[in-house]
C-alpha cells in the first residue's frame, strides 16, 4: 500500500516557490522542497490530486494557484519509517497571496529561488533538482 503525496512547482517572475521543511518533519526535515502533502481519504471523488495540491499549498504557505495544473512527473520512495510513497509533481501557475510560513510545524522558511539557485543550494536534494529541471522543460514546451 502506498501513501500518495502531491507537490506543486510554482513559478513567479522566473523564480520557484521553495520551502525549507520543518526540522520537526519525519521525512527530509530541514531540506528544501516543493510545497505539498499527502492525499486524504475521501471515498469516491474527482480531481483529488489537483484539489489536494491546491489545498496543501494554501494551508502551508498561503498562496493560491490557478485551476489549470500540468503534470510534471511522478516518483516513488521509502521513508525512514519504511512507508512507501508515490509522489506526483504538478506545474502550478501562481494566482495570489504572499508566501509565508503559514504552517510552522511543516514549513521552516519560504524562498523564491531561481533554477540555478536551487540546483546549487547545499540543502537541495536530487529529487528536488530533478523536479525543477522537469518543470523547466515543461514550461519550454507550453510556451
Amino acid at each position: 500500500m502506498f501513501i500518495v503525496n502531491v507537490e506543486g512547482a510554482i513559478r513567479k517572475n522566473d523564480k520557484w516557490l521553495i520551502i525549507e521543511r520543518s526540522k520537526k518533519e519525519e521525512h527530509a526535515g530541514g531540506q528544501l522542497s516543493l510545497v505539498g502533502g499527502k492525499v486524504e481519504l475521501e471515498g469516491n471523488s474527482s480531481d483529488i490530486l489537483e484539489r489536494t495540491v491546491k489545498r496543501e499549498i494554501f494551508e502551508e504557505v498561503g498562496v493560491n494557484v490557478k485551476d489549470r495544473l500540468h503534470y510534471v512527473h511522478s516518483t516513488s520512495f521509502v521513508t525512514d519509517k519504511g512507508e512507501h510513497v508515490v509522489d506526483i509533481v504538478f506545474l502550478c501557475e501562481y494566482e495570489s497571496g504572499e508566501a509565508f510560513c503559514k504552517s510552522p510545524d511543516e514549513v521552516e522558511q519560504v524562498f523564491w529561488l531561481t533554477t540555478e539557485e536551487i540546483l546549487n543550494h547545499a540543502h537541495s536534494q536530487i529529487y528536488l533538482k530533478q523536479s525543477i529541471q522537469r518543470a523547466e522543460a515543461l514550461i519550454q514546451i507550453l510556451i
